[in-house]
């Protein structure tokens, strides 16, 4: 924990940014997190305080590294690193970045469709289409090009299949292989 002294950072919400999103497999992560009461908590938490992982389990009574993990990867938390009192180590702490969404997109029912499907089917139920992608792209096909050729999908489709895996990222038109920092 922190001092006696030390107080959480605050956040000033007044500043909050607004996520804009202009690709629909994004919804992806983002229904995935509002979605779940956990990974709801967590942002929630994250509002207004700088957080580490340990305080954020402390205070909710649960396992945030999931949470964390997606949080992240959705863009919707930032880190810095928490300097705790000397010869303990230093932690990473967190807080939400965003506290309104805009949507601006437009796309086929079908590719909606997906993406839904997609988010909320249990992971086992899209296990193999996502373990399929995730090979492709560690064996260092990353084109969104090529991909949509090896899998016969749409970019859409492969993108939203990328956002519900762990292991992989969006870079434009590449799909990457996503190294974990933490």
């Amino acid at each position: 924990g922190r001092g006696p002294y030390e107080v959480h950072s605050e956040v000033n919400t007044m500043n909050k940014r607004t996520r804009i999103i202009n690709d629909p497999s994004e919804l992806v992560p983002l229904l995935q997190i509002f979605g779940s009461k956990r990974h709801k908590k967590v942002f929630d938490a994250l509002l207004n305080l700088w957080m580490t992982k340990d305080e954020l389990e402390e205070t909710l009574g649960t396992d945030v590294a999931q949470s964390i993990k997606i949080l992240k990867k959705s863009g919707l938390i930032e880190s810095q690193w928490h300097m705790p009192e000397p010869g303990k180590t230093p932690q990473k702490e967190y807080h939400s970045s965003y506290s309104k969404v805009q949507t601006n997109f437009q796309c086929s029912v079908e590719d909606m469709s997906d993406i839904i499907m997609l988010t909320f089917k249990p992971y086992e139920e899209v296990k193999d289409v996502i373990e399929e992608l995730e090979k492709l792209v560690i064996e260092g096909n990353e084109s969104m090009s090529s991909l949509t050729r090896a899998l016969n999908k749409s970019p859409m489709y492969i993108r939203a299949v990328a956002r519900r895996s762990d292991k992989l990222a969006v870079m434009g038109q590449r799909i990457k292989e996503v190294e974990d920092k933490e």
